[in-house]
């Protein structure tokens, strides 16, 4: 009897769900795994239609984090640079696919319906949105090893919730609820447990009635304002207003609002 797929996706309308499929191994992160999810991840990106990825899990896990038993390409690595070359260019392509998540125009979501661990984490992190039930929790074991979180768990974790709570995961070695989550800013929500499912998918049919152009611009844009001083920052803001502005859409629907409200616009005075 084969394997079932460790991932499965299908679509809800505008919607791209993907969901983690080895309960029996936690939804342990494996080659296949990371391969079937970069397949689903080119298919969201360069199909128009889909405006939302939601990435879920099955099980009573979301995510144990990487598959240590799995064999990754190369052997092991016993020399310093071989190792952040390992992270850098092996691990299942997962430097590559959190690059390629972050860098997409279009929304990702990922929804955490229990514990969230180490190499789990490290790709939510990469998602826009994160969205937890209650009984979700989060943690990086490789403390326990005497090693770091690498691809992903102190780069993106720092940037997202700051250096303070950043040391409390990772430094400390504590886990956290879903209510502390959301203090330290980690997760965007969290949903009681009996109503999680449709309360996320609530959210994600929200996200895909949003303006396209506007979300793919706000992606960009607020990158690069986290990166750059407040003088170029307001720059940034300029740039991005200055094409969307133009955008015909845009223009269309300034023109009904103006109607509706009983103006008329400057262009018919």
């Amino acid at each position: 009897m084969s394997e079932a797929p460790h991932l499965l996706t299908e679509q809800d309308g505008a919607i791209l769900i993907a969901t983690l499929n080895r309960p029996d191994k936690l939804n342990s992160l494996s080659a296949e795994t990371m391969s079937l999810f970069e397949q689903a991840l080119h298919h969201f990106r360069d199909t128009p239609e889909l405006k939302v990825l939601l990435v879920r899990a099955n099980g009573r896990y979301f995510c144990a984090g990487a598959d240590l038993r799995g064999n990754d390409e190369g052997g092991p690595a016993r020399t310093g640079s071989a190792i952040r070359e390992k992270h850098r260019l092996r691990l299942h392509g997962m430097h590559r696919i959190y690059d390629e998540m972050e860098a997409i125009e279009k929304p990702i979501v990922v929804a955490h319906h229990a514990a969230c661990v180490g190499g789990g984490l490290e790709l939510s992190l990469s998602c826009d949105f994160r969205l937890a039930a209650r009984s979700a929790s989060y943690a990086f074991p490789e403390g326990k090893f005497g090693v770091l979180p690498a691809s992903n768990g102190v780069s993106r974790l720092a940037r997202i919730i700051g250096p303070h709570w950043a040391r409390y995961l990772i430094m400390a070695n504590l886990p956290a609820s879903a209510d502390k989550a959301l203090i330290m800013g980690l997760v965007h929500e969290v949903f009681p447990d009996e109503t999680f499912a449709e309360d996320v998918m609530k959210f994600c049919r929200h996200l895909a009635q949003q303006n396209g152009e506007q979300m793919g611009t706000a992606k960009i844009a607020i990158e690069l304002a986290h990166d750059v001083g407040l003088a170029q920052a307001r720059n940034v803001e300029r740039m991005a207003n200055s094409a969307l502005m133009l955008n015909p859409e845009y223009l269309a629907g300034i023109e009904r609002y103006i109607q509706s409200i009983g103006g008329k616009s400057k262009d018919k005075e």
